[in-house]
């Protein structure tokens, strides 16, 4: 019975993917809708990428197209090269048959957490841009939401993009710090956690086995990934930050976690960093700092597996 109702915001993005399968199959979420983002990709191809999944999932999944670029700073580059310039490694671009929704990201995830009150889990895993527009919209969705669990930051591991930075936070740091400042209590799925699960090339070999369609794509779609991790870090396998996140808005139990109130770094070459700010008037946020790998990484793969 699914018991959830999830708002995944998302720049897919590989780990996108998985993110965005593991929520459509799991038997515990109810994927409502998507909303796009720039980020891993523009935000015309997140926009289409995100429809393309629902088509994958053979689900009809409301899809509103989010903002491309930051509030305030210079856009940086998009993450073609751990993405692909398509968004899903080397798998050709896909022309989804259905199309967006007529509304603003930020004004739809507004709409839905009323139309839904208590009952939303907000999962941005991409840039924070169309939230803190949703919060500039409608200030009253921070008592509304069911909870709010956000793939960004890191406490203390340092950055993936720069020394500090997480890319999230990154590719858009004055949003983020609205996100933050928020009366809202945030979980944080950052880089203490996300860095720790590591997936091999094996893994979703395997999959293709069970699940002939979503672990095919998968399969291929991080054959990308995996060599990015290899050349960039020496890791051999990928990191599988977006669906931990997602896991972690039904399994909470299987993180460890610290409360601080945070702020972002918006200036110097600490931009994009997540600190813990002595601001009195920030509520703490919830921050992942351990994790159990066995089980969160049995969890995906045994959802995509029974699932489809």
């Amino acid at each position: 019975m699914k018991t959830a109702k999830i708002i995944i915001d998302t720049d897919p993005g590989i780990d996108d993917a998985m993110a965005i399968f593991f929520a459509g199959l799991s038997d515990k979420l109810d994927l409502i809708t998507m909303t796009s983002v720039f980020g891993n990709v523009t935000v015309d191809i997140a926009t289409r990428n995100a429809m393309v999944l629902a088509e994958i999932l053979k689900q009809d999944i409301p899809v509103a197209k989010g903002h491309g670029y930051p509030l305030v700073q210079i856009p940086n580059p998009v993450s073609d090269y751990v993405h692909g310039s398509e968004g899903f490694g080397d798998i050709s671009a896909k022309v989804p048959n259905s199309k967006a929704l007529d509304i603003p990201a930020h004004e739809y995830i507004c709409q839905m957490i009323n139309d839904h009150m208590g009952e939303i889990i907000l999962c941005p895993v991409g840039p924070l841009t169309n939230i803190a527009l949703a919060l500039r919209y409608d200030p009253t969705i921070v008592s509304k939401v069911k909870s709010i669990v956000i793939m960004g930051g890191g406490l203390h591991s340092g950055g993936n993009v720069t020394e500090f930075a997480e890319a999230n936070i990154w590719n858009d740091p004055h949003a983020a710090d609205e996100v933050f400042a928020a009366d809202w209590e945030v979980t944080v799925i950052g880089l203490d956690v996300t860095q720790k699960v590591v997936c091999p090339h094996s893994d979703f070999s395997a999959l293709t086995l069970d699940a002939p369609i979503i672990g095919k794509f998968l399969e291929q779609a991080t054959d990308f990934y995996i060599k990015f991790y290899k050349e960039a870090a020496g890791i051999d396998g990928c990191q599988m930050h977006d669906p931990i996140t997602v896991i972690a808005t039904i399994h909470p139990d299987l993180f460890t976690y610290e409360y601080h109130p945070i702020q972002v770094c918006l200036d110097t070459n600490k931009v994009g960093e997540t600190q813990i700010s002595n601001d009195a008037g920030r509520r703490a946020a919830k921050i992942a700092v351990d994790v159990n790998v066995d089980a969160v990484k049995k969890i995906f793969f045994n959802t995509i597996r029974t699932g489809f």
